[in-house]
């Protein structure tokens, strides 16, 4: 490659790239250069559920406004392009069979309410209760917002069947659903290009610096060493994002969690083709026979299986009416880990989260003694300590970071691109952008509020 110049250079073709791309020749950059090892969206942005959420109950409604804004670009780009990604809005169901969750749940919609995600609705099974509007299957065009607490086990069971008849309470948040993450990344990436970014695969080696600023970025292709000339530098580099913070002499708290989701064909129909995104919410100890609890007492992997596993396991169906596939995940392991590729996934983790997900629907008990043939994948949540994206200027002139987007990177990507782009254009920031630069972390009470949250306040 021969040496050459770029007004931007963007690491990292995951979404946050993409979009980053997209906005910022949208809004009449010129000659950005977006630069990946890989393919686009080919190492963590295409391993998730695909989901999105403006529920994001916090202590100061940051997310949810950063939520709310990505939400109605994701709308306008949907009806701007044939929803191209297939965009819905089915919600997420969140389901307990523990009484002492539903204090919990108004709690948390209360608070949600307040902050701008929609009324809570309560159903009771009375006469004066507000009426239940079904979500619609595909559409996201007039579905209701906020949130449905289904207290009625009548309802709950004409509605959702397939869920455990010991089910006792469904939070049904409704400005919620999933799309498709290629599709999306595509779009952003044609209309890039349209744009005249241009794209090279190639690895950053390298950024110099001169007088604290932006000079050189050094890549590596093929063997062969090359310079671009720039003085704007954006980091999106999803899980390698600290090794890039890292050659410019910045430290910043993010590190990764591994992932995992399993599909399979749901050949009894177990789960509704028509289902939102289903949460179990209870903790849960799974019921190994004697067998099983011995075998998995001698590994120390495994033994974490014999204690009390998390809430969270959740699955959506995947795929038009006619598919029959399933997806699954259950995130019950989640010490910090430094990224590796290919991902190493426990032959145990289909198993696991299978039978973590009978217990909230039990028609999956047929596929614990056969189950269809799994296919796993997985990836990185590159994450900060309180959950929280990163989006604007680095302390080095010119050097901007677009990251630790966690487990919510496609539904926040439009936003999060749009802040940074304000950030780098010296436009007018919304109210919610401190909360997501890294300087936060120097602010006193900042932090002192971040040790004062609810673990659930933590995303």
């Amino acid at each position: 490659m021969e040496n050459s110049n770029a007004n931007i250079v963007i690491c990292g073709a995951g979404i946050a790239g993409l979009a980053a791309a997209y906005v910022l020749s949208s809004r009449g950059f010129d000659g950005i250069l977006l630069v990946d090892k890989g393919a686009p969206l080919s190492l963590t942005s295409d391993k998730s559920t695909e989901a999105y959420r403006n529920w994001w109950p916090g202590p100061d409604g940051a997310m949810l406004a950063l939520m709310n804004r990505s939400i109605d670009l994701l709308e306008r780009l949907a009806l701007d392009n044939n929803n191209v990604f297939h965009l819905n809005r089915r919600g997420y169901a969140y389901v307990t069979a523990n009484p002492e969750q539903i204090s919990s749940f108004k709690l948390i919609a209360e608070r949600a309410a307040d902050q701008g995600a929609g009324p809570l609705r309560v159903h009771k099974g009375l006469a004066d209760d507000p009426p239940y509007s079904p979500h619609h299957v595909s559409s996201f065009i007039d579905q209701p917002d906020g949130c449905d607490l289904i207290l009625d086990p009548l309802l709950i069971q004409e509605h959702f069947p397939y869920l455990s008849e010991n089910t006792i309470a469904l939070l049904h948040t409704r400005r919620c659903g999933w799309f498709s993450a290629h599709q999306l990344g595509m779009l952003f990436l044609e209309k890039a290009t349209q744009q005249g970014v241009s794209f090279i695969n190639a690895d950053v080696e390298g950024i110099t610096l001169a007088n604290n600023a932006v000079d050189n970025i050094h890549l590596r292709k093929n063997g062969s060493l090359s310079t671009v000339s720039t003085k704007l530098f954006i980091n999106a580099a999803g899980p390698h994002a600290l090794k890039i913070c890292e050659m410019i002499g910045i430290s910043a708290p993010i590190f990764c969690e591994k992932h995992l989701k399993v599909s399979i064909k749901d050949i009894e129909n177990a789960v509704a083709r028509d289902a939102p995104l289903l949460i179990w919410n209870d903790p849960q100890f799974i019921a190994w026979d004697e067998g099983e609890r011995q075998m998995l007492s001698e590994s120390d992997a495994d033994r974490i299986l014999l204690a009390e596993l998390p809430s969270g396991a959740h699955l959506r169906p995947e795929g038009g009416a006619e598919s029959q596939n399933i997806l699954m995940l259950w995130p019950y392991h989640l010490e910090p880990v430094q990224p590796t590729f290919p991902v190493t996934i426990p032959l145990s983790y289909p198993e696991v989260v299978l039978r973590g997900l009978v217990t909230m629907v039990p028609g999956l008990q047929s596929y614990v003694e056969r189950m269809p043939k799994p296919f796993i994948d997985g990836g990185y949540y590159t994450k900060t300590p309180e959950n929280r994206l990163l989006a604007g200027p680095l302390p080095v002139k010119g050097a901007y970071i677009l990251g630790a987007l966690s487990g919510y990177g496609l539904m926040a990507a439009c936003a999060a691109a749009e802040l940074l782009a304000a950030h780098i254009a010296q436009t007018e920031l919304p109210w919610y952008a401190p909360a997501f630069m890294l300087s936060r972390y120097d602010d006193p009470n900042y932090l002192r509020t971040f040790e004062e949250w609810e673990h659930s306040d933590r995303l």
